[in-house]
């Protein structure tokens, strides 16, 4: 595709109402997300978490690297913050959650790990309501509380519990906590300086158990985290794109397209087909999560109206 058709097709995808553009970036990331999900699984059959987060975040930093030449690096803005201590925080949390989250495509089927990884909106009720004062609604709790209902029939079906579903819950956690740290973090310094320090901190949290569990990777290995490193990064910038575009209420369910498209793979790839419990599971999840996103955006709108929050 030459320069003038390039050009043509970004001025046809502006010309769009924001909300399908927001839906588009949407899809976009979810299908980045699937293939880095993919290469994630794959080279966890020989490699540890801990080293694949190790070069996730690496090749991150590499990719936002011209972007943060442009902000002015140090100097203009790109790596200068007002709030260091915050942004390591947060940067431990969120890479603590990616080294969870890989864990769980590595020892579960992809379905599987994303629809508990999906649970981190239903986390993030309680932590809005303690760490930021927000006030819950009765029927945001009632969600919130559906939906977990939904994640203790994906855990317990027979009884068992496995081992990476309880990781991959407690990725959900550390996903809804660093999301609030996200909104504090974000009222001091732009989104470029929030991916830098989630790339530092990862490399931090991740260098030494890396360094302990290290295998060394073959030229095709290298090439393949390469792939998901930046695939990975893609992902989380059309992510941001499309909700800095789009309305969430309208554009979140395209957000759970990865679901669809993780189970393609899984089915595939891999073959794992997603049990009944998976299925119910993850439709229980999406919704409470999905009517959370709604109920969030009504209160926002009667905060701008001057209208006291209905529950």
């Amino acid at each position: 595709m030459g320069a003038e058709d390039q050009t043509g097709l970004r001025a046809r995808l502006e010309n769009l109402p924001p909300n399908v553009q927001g839906a588009l970036w949407l899809l976009l990331s979810a299908a980045l997300f699937v293939v880095m999900a993919v290469l994630v699984k794959y080279l966890g059959q020989r490699l540890d978490a801990f080293q694949i987060s190790f070069f996730r975040q690496l090749f991150q930093i590499i990719v936002i690297l011209p972007f943060l030449i442009r902000a002015g690096g140090a100097e203009g803005g790109g790596i200068r913050t007002k709030v260091l201590p915050l942004q390591l925080l947060r940067g431990l949390v969120g890479s603590s959650a990616m080294i969870c989250g890989f864990y769980a495509f590595a020892h579960l089927p992809l379905a599987d790990a994303q629809a508990l990884n999906f649970s981190r909106t239903l986390f993030l009720v309680p932590l809005a309501a303690i760490m930021l004062g927000e006030v819950i609604g009765r029927r945001r709790v009632i969600a919130a509380l559906v939906g977990f209902g939904g994640v203790l029939l994906m855990l317990r079906p027979t009884g068992a519990v496995e081992p990476a579903a309880l990781i991959a819950i407690l990725g959900a956690v550390l996903v809804a906590l660093a999301t609030v740290l996200v909104k504090i973090a974000s009222r001091y310094d732009q989104p470029i300086t929030l991916m830098f320090y989630t790339g530092v901190g990862g490399l931090a949290v991740t260098s030494v158990p890396a360094y302990l569990v290290w295998l060394e990777p073959s030229w095709m290995e290298l090439l393949l985290l390469a792939i998901m490193g930046s695939a990975g990064a893609a992902s989380h910038n059309c992510f941001i794109r499309g909700y800095r575009i789009g309305e969430a209420t309208v554009i979140a369910p395209f957000e759970y397209a990865r679901l669809i498209f993780l189970a393609i793979a899984g089915v595939v790839i891999f073959g794992n087909v997603p049990t009944i419990w998976t299925l119910i599971g993850a439709a229980i999840i999406i919704g409470a999560a999905l009517y959370i996103v709604r109920r969030e955006a009504q209160s926002a709108k009667e905060k701008v109206a001057g209208r006291p929050e209905t529950d």
